[in-house]
């Protein structure tokens, strides 16, 4: 009977032994008193946590604006059709890419043969009255015919060479070649060319539709140059400059943050207070930007220096915000203290520590793995 309750006792020893072997495997490697946190070696080596110091960074005095991406005046094009008609041949779609000089469209109208008519009738006329008037001139040199006589034949050649040029003139504007006219052949159609290169944006018509010279046609942008046309209020503009620097976002399409800098600076101001700026950007090629796009910009109108703390080593609790400091580092463990700062301007991933006063140029931080410390 002893030996059973001798062999029970040992049982009960062995299974809490083993309780208490277990209970502090499962306990947390990190050890808290009132304003210090402790590290094992192992938590901070396999969390991957990093130590950094206070550094001396720039920070930008920034004005927030927005604006959107467009193209200088010439870089777009609205085409017209000069005497109006009906479209024949509209083979372009919204996207499409066409050089300077290349056929758009061409447009029917009888109007078209008409004007070739007149311009054949003036030219056959022109010979004649040229011939008239030199033949007045020689006469009046001769005393045989009157000044009245010269006159009107110089009127009449004159009149029907000012018709004539101005004939050839429309015939030019409707890409209908004068001299074919000549030979006999006449269009009822004109032709619509390209006046710059680029991307189709604007499609209006649909073949048989009628148009007048009110009428958009086309329209083409040309994206090889494209600018910043930003919005600044009027109590931001004394600060503009030219040749400042701006970073700007498009948010509706990427969250990478692009270069660029104020080249012109509006003179007028708008009906909403606010100013033009022009802005140029830099590397415009190495993008997809595409006209009309809305943008978010900071124009940087200049630097400051402070002390800062990478953004990472910054822990926000209950609207305040703490850093741990290393206070030292025995054998197996980190011993650090939390200490409340006063945050300032973040920029690239540092931010601004307003009471930097309060440390010193040799205190370690702990700058990664912060957050994950104080979570646990």
């Amino acid at each position: 009977m002893k030996k059973r309750i001798i062999a029970l006792l040992v049982l009960l020893i062995v299974c809490y032994s083993c309780g208490e072997k277990k209970s502090a495997e499962t306990t947390t490697e990190t050890e808290y008193t009132e304003g210090s946190i402790t590290l094992s070696e192992a938590q901070f080596t396999n969390s991957g946590m990093t130590l950094g110091s206070l550094e001396e960074k720039s920070f930008p005095v920034t004005i927030a604006v927005n604006g959107m991406i467009d193209v200088p005046p010439e870089n777009r094009a609205v085409v017209n059709a000069t005497l109006g008609g009906y479209i024949k041949r509209t083979p372009l779609l919204i996207g499409d890419v066409v050089k300077k000089g290349q056929l758009l469209v061409t447009v029917e109208n009888p109007e078209f043969i008409t004007l070739q008519q007149e311009y054949m009738e003036v030219k056959q006329q022109l010979a004649y009255l040229k011939s008239e008037y030199d033949r007045q001139q020689t006469l009046m040199d001769e005393k045989i015919t009157s000044q009245k006589s010269l006159l009107r034949a110089e009127s009449e050649y004159k009149s029907a060479y000012a018709k004539y040029k101005g004939l050839k003139k429309q015939l030019q504007m409707l890409n209908i070649s004068s001299a074919e006219v000549e030979k006999g052949n006449i269009s009822s159609v004109a032709s619509i060319f390209a006046p710059i290169g680029g991307s189709i944006t604007q499609v209006n018509i649909s073949k048989g539709s009628y148009v007048s010279p009110a009428s958009p046609i086309l329209e083409i942008i040309d994206n090889d140059h494209i600018h910043l046309e930003l919005s600044v209020f009027e109590k931001d503009i004394m600060n503009i400059k030219k040749g400042q620097p701006i970073r700007f976002r498009i948010p509706e399409a990427s969250k990478k943050t692009f270069q660029a800098e104020v080249y012109l600076i509006g003179t007028s101001i708008d009906e909403n207070r606010t100013i033009k700026v022009h802005a140029h950007l830099k590397k415009e090629g190495a993008n997809n930007f595409l006209t009309g796009m809305f943008v978010d910009a900071e124009i940087i109108t200049e630097n400051t220096t402070a002390k800062a703390v990478a953004s990472a080593a910054i822990v926000e609790q209950d609207d305040k915000f703490y850093i741990l400091r290393k206070l030292d580092q025995k054998a197996n463990t980190y011993n650090f203290e939390t200490i409340e700062i006063q945050p300032g301007k973040v920029f690239e991933g540092y931010t601004e520590i307003k009471n930097a006063d309060s440390f010193s140029t040799s205190d370690r931080f702990l700058t990664k793995g912060a957050f994950d410390v104080f979570g646990e």
